[in-house]
């Protein structure tokens, strides 16, 4: 009978087996932290490339749109509330945002309930209709 170490030294094996799920445990842990920061920073590059793409769909908006008249004034409004849209996230990124969102959340709660179930109303006969 082959005399390994397992039963040798049960004790040992057993807190070597220990350590080594140990450290696996804590290898994956640390993958899934750097994967994790990994796919928010896209995500934030992502949020800003947005930004930058609507602030130059205001920019064609601008380019575009009549000079005078009601519809010119109406394009430049338009053109000048996307600009300050895509400026906003390509600066504040998706973490700015939701800082911001949470913000004013918790400034105005009952507005936000309200909105919140007007859109759950809103989003549940869209899905019903199908």
């Amino acid at each position: 009978m082959a005399n390994t170490n397992a039963t040798r030294n049960p004790t040992q094996a057993a807190a070597d087996l220990k350590g080594k799920v140990e450290d696996g445990m804590k290898e994956a842990r640390d993958m899934g932290q750097q994967v994790g920061q990994q796919l928010g920073q896209r995500a934030e590059d992502a949020a800003a490339a947005a930004g930058r793409g609507i602030q130059n769909a205001a920019d064609a908006i601008r380019d575009y749109a009549p000079q005078g008249g009601m519809v010119g004034s109406a394009a430049h409004a338009v053109s000048d509330r996307l600009a300050s849209g895509g400026r906003y996230l390509e600066r504040e990124k998706l973490s700015g945002v939701a800082e911001d969102l949470t913000d004013m959340i918790r400034k105005n709660p009952v507005p936000a309930l309200l909105i919140a179930v007007g859109v759950g109303f809103l989003f549940a006969t869209a899905i019903s209709r199908r």
